[in-house]
């Protein structure tokens, strides 16, 4: 068994997952941008052949640190490379760096490329060439936080590319996001129930040939395998032979049953032109019906009565001005509306506010990327609107006494909100006993309002129907007052089980939202986590951290999403280091980083347990942020407890705390007591508990509690 690594766009890792497993991977774990999976040689080379998902398939050969060209260099030039490559062969390098010390993609690639051919060059008086094309080998360098990984790409050239493509229009999308888009919407099971598919914008026809050859059983890689996929000297020739053979077996045989059963409309006759070039060089032309029309004549077709209507509109600067594209997106939702009842949709939007413009009841949301621009994926069942809605039902005496509550707070602190540029906020939590659940409101920065509500479990006396429905009633409530559809309310349930609260992942979306806090920008996520990425009763505390971190440097410990670090960052902070076990909340407080402009060298990200990061680390701070969660039993970090280890990690906090350093502490358990005796002969201690509580969780004033600590000797508390 061999490990390898499968690249792809962000937002596919699960599904990507899913398809390795399916494919012979004996095991498969998702990563940033791609999926870890191990297998046998031929289990890669049917990833090559038949993923429909991935970008590359990658086999690892050495790990190693790299914090200079010279460590790189060195790790390179460990490897015996006339195992993998003729002395008179050809290679390129492509190199990917993120947060290390050496931040040029293109020296690093050199100085790879470098190692290899003075290896030869000593050993054997001859070197490679360089061929970016069409190499023997293909090497590949991922170096992020100063660790690099370099593989071997078996791919040849990136898997997304089919072969079938002879033209593109201005906006292309690629065949690996067409290939999601369909499999998130179900577009092979839709075929199998004897549905249609249709898509009114197909443009070059990405869309319409992807799902063609996904009926029809063609290996998306079967029109590449007219070369060997890689000139590595471990190439197995009469395996990938053999695995070729049986996919034109295949394809043969789907092809030969495929029914014409694909539908696609453009106004642009160039589009029609090239998509059905591209149709007959994918083998799938006699499948295809492509006419032209105008998207608000668009009906179903003759015949057809059910089926998938999927496409990609304009969403970029390049086809149009942004401001007209509502109006696409609105004339789209009415059409499918009044004519294609009982069929399903999938749009792949450019963001959440064109897809809020379709006025369809989306069931499901994805982000997905195309290229670099972050797009939204909305599915669902197309029903018709009322030609005479049923007034509402008329509300309880309890969600009517809620429906009061929320209608005065909105009318009390909406002044309040404005005045004091409060985008994200809490408008209830548990003010009523019937109704014991978390109201939170987040506007994006593109004006869309969300309402992210934690219901807290039930009594154990309350029957489960009873709960459901004051459950039904406060999202109802809610949406009425704060004009938010059914689909931007996000609803959990926070219930204990054993060994505390549940914060793990609950969805896979994946999907993120900009807000404005402070005049700074974060992404949030609604969906995946109990907690989306901001926590809102610490407004204060970020805030008391930008005021104090002018011109010193700046230490994040159990960093989350780095939010603090980007307040401590905009404050003036001289640097900032934030720490934590998470790789994927570290991804996250990159990406917050990066938003406000705060990147490179001087805002290092640390994936480290925090304790022993103190333990390690020989740097000091003059302040340095302290929110621990109240217990963890991380496999990878020793067990905390908040209550029992905060004045040993505050201590061994002051070994790293400049002399006038300042530590800023605080946690949510309720029943915390800070242990001021072992602590005051360390500290001089103030006690910042009820200023640091918000507005809005003043009914929750012991959420949480704060406390400044300043070593003896230093200068005097600010």
């Amino acid at each position: 068994m061999r490990r390898f690594f499968a690249s792809c766009p962000k937002g596919l890792e699960y599904l990507l997952r899913d398809e390795l497993l399916a494919l012979g991977a004996a095991e498969a774990r998702e990563a940033l941008a791609g999926v870890h999976f191990s297998g046998t040689l031929e289990t890669a080379y049917r990833a090559c052949l038949w993923s429909r998902l991935a970008s590359r398939i990658l086999l690892p050969l050495t790990e190693f640190e790299a914090v200079d060209e010279a460590a790189l260099y060195a790790g390179v030039e460990a490897v015996d490379w006339s195992e993998h490559l003729d002395a008179r062969g050809t290679l390129a390098v492509e190199a990917h760096v993120a947060q290390s010390r050496l931040t040029h993609s293109q020296f690093a690639a050199r100085r790879v490329k470098d190692a290899v051919v003075d290896q030869f060059r000593r050993h054997e008086g001859v070197r490679p060439d360089v061929d970016v094309e069409h190499p023997d080998l293909r090497l590949d360098l991922r170096l992020r936080r100063d660790r690099a990984t370099l593989s071997i790409d078996l791919s040849g050239t990136p898997l997304h590319r089919r072969g079938w493509r002879r033209q593109q229009g201005a906006a292309p999308l690629k065949e690996n996001l067409a290939a999601a888009l369909l499999l998130r919407a179900r577009w092979p099971q839709i075929h199998a129930e004897g549905g249609a598919l249709l898509d009114p914008m197909c443009g070059s026809g990405t869309i319409l040939i992807e799902a063609a050859l996904m009926a029809a059983d063609v290996a998306p890689g079967l029109q590449r395998a007219h070369a060997e996929p890689t000139g590595w000297r471990g190439h197995d020739a009469a395996l990938w032979a053999g695995l070729v053979e049986e996919a034109r077996q295949r394809a043969e045989r789907g092809l030969a049953a495929l029914r014409p059963v694909f539908f696609g409309s453009d106004d642009d006759p160039r589009a029609l032109d090239i998509a059905r070039a591209n149709a007959r060089a994918a083998g799938v032309e006699a499948a295809l019906e492509l006419t032209r029309g105008e998207l608000a004549a668009l009906r179903p077709p003759a015949g057809v009565d059910r089926g998938l209507v999927v496409t990609n509109p304009p969403y970029g600067e390049r086809l149009g001005e942004r401001a007209a594209l509502p109006a696409l997106y609105r004339t789209l939702g009415e059409v499918l509306r009044e004519r294609f009842a009982g069929w399903h949709f999938a749009v792949l939007a450019g963001d959440a506010e064109l897809a809020q413009a379709l006025g369809l009841a989306a069931e499901r949301r994805y982000t997905l990327y195309n290229g670099a621009l972050e797009t939204t994926l909305v599915i669902g069942d197309i029903r018709t609107r009322d030609t005479a809605p049923s007034p509402p039902r008329p509300l309880s005496a309890g969600a009517q006494m809620l429906k009061n509550r929320l209608d005065k707070t909105v009318r009390h602190l909406r002044r309040r909100l404005v005045r004091e540029g409060i985008h994200a906020w809490r408008a209830y939590d548990r003010d009523l006993p019937d109704y014991a659940a978390a109201i939170d409101v987040y506007t994006t920065t593109a004006q869309v309002t969300w309402l992210h509500v934690q219901e807290y479990r039930a009594p154990a006396d309350i029957p489960a129907a009873v709960a459901q429905r004051r459950l039904r009633e406060l999202v109802r409530v809610a949406g009425d007052v704060f004009a938010v559809p059914r689909e931007r309310i996000v609803v959990k349930t926070r219930e204990r089980g054993k060994g505390g609260a549940k914060y793990g992942r609950l969805d896979q979306r994946g999907d993120h939202l900009e807000v404005e806090e402070g005049g700074l920008r974060f992404l949030v996520n609604l969906t995946d986590y109990l907690d989306t990425g901001l926590f809102l009763d610490h407004r204060l505390v970020r805030a008391r951290l930008r005021e104090l971190a002018a011109g010193r440097r700046f230490l994040n410990l159990f960093a989350y999403t780095a939010t603090a670090s980007v307040y401590a960052a905009a404050g003036g902070a001289r640097d900032t280091t934030s720490v934590d076990l998470s790789a994927t909340y570290l991804d996250w407080a990159s990406r917050n980083l990066a938003l406000n402009g705060f990147q490179g060298p001087r805002h290092r990200l640390v994936q480290a347990d925090a304790r022993r990061f103190l333990a390690q680390d020989r740097e000091r701070y003059g302040l340095i942020y302290v929110d621990p969660p109240t217990f963890s039993n991380s496999k990878r970090a020793e067990d905390f407890d908040v209550q029992r280890d905060h004045a040993a990690l505050l201590i061994a906090c002051a070994e790293h705390l400049a002399d006038d350093g300042v530590i800023v502490f605080s946690n949510n358990f309720r029943r915390f007591t800070l242990d001021a005796p072992a602590l005051a002969a360390h500290f001089r201690i103030a006690d910042w508990s009820r200023p640091s509580i918000p507005f809005d969780f003043a009914r929750q004033a012991g959420i949480h509690g704060c406390w400044l600590l300043h070593r003896h000797g230093s200068a005097a508390m600010r």
